[in-house]
């Protein structure tokens, strides 16, 4: 029996309105997540919400995760200080394309001040269509 398939997401205030278009888009495609926050734009540290989503990821209670702030940079740097969490940032469909292939990764991160809610719809959509190579990238993975 295949596992439930629950996506993480977390955000800082700066990724917040992205977020709330994130949460839409995953509703209208019936897909489940959980939300780790933050709950308002109000200023806030994005390490109190990547650590749970990341520790999530870790534990397997969420198959995968999404982080969003300003940059995406601090949400990336986050989570990938986790044992286990491969997050990868992108702003466009070849980069989320890319480190799905190549990286294994198991959590987007989107630059919440840079992309447009379209764009961040393309992305994800390519980010979990997108399959692992394996091969030499597992080799590669491996030594992380």
């Amino acid at each position: 029996m295949e596992k439930k398939k629950i996506i993480g997401i977390a955000c800082d205030h700066a990724g917040y309105p992205l977020k709330q278009f994130v949460l839409q888009y995953l509703e209208e495609k019936g897909i489940e997540y959980k939300d780790f926050g933050t709950y308002s734009d109000r200023s806030c540290d994005y390490p109190d919400f990547a650590h749970p989503l990341a520790e999530d990821i870790e534990s397997g209670v969420v198959s995968c995760g999404i982080g969003i702030c300003g940059s995406g940079e601090g949400m990336a740097i986050t989570l990938n200080k986790h044992h286990g969490v491969r997050a990868g940032l992108a702003w466009n469909t070849e980069i989320a394309h890319l480190i799905r292939q190549h990286n294994n990764s198991n959590c987007l991160v989107l630059p919440g001040r840079f992309i447009t809610n379209r764009e961040a719809a393309a992305i994800i959509d390519e980010f979990f269509k997108t399959p692992f190579e394996a091969g030499r990238h597992q080799l590669r993975i491996d030594k992380i």
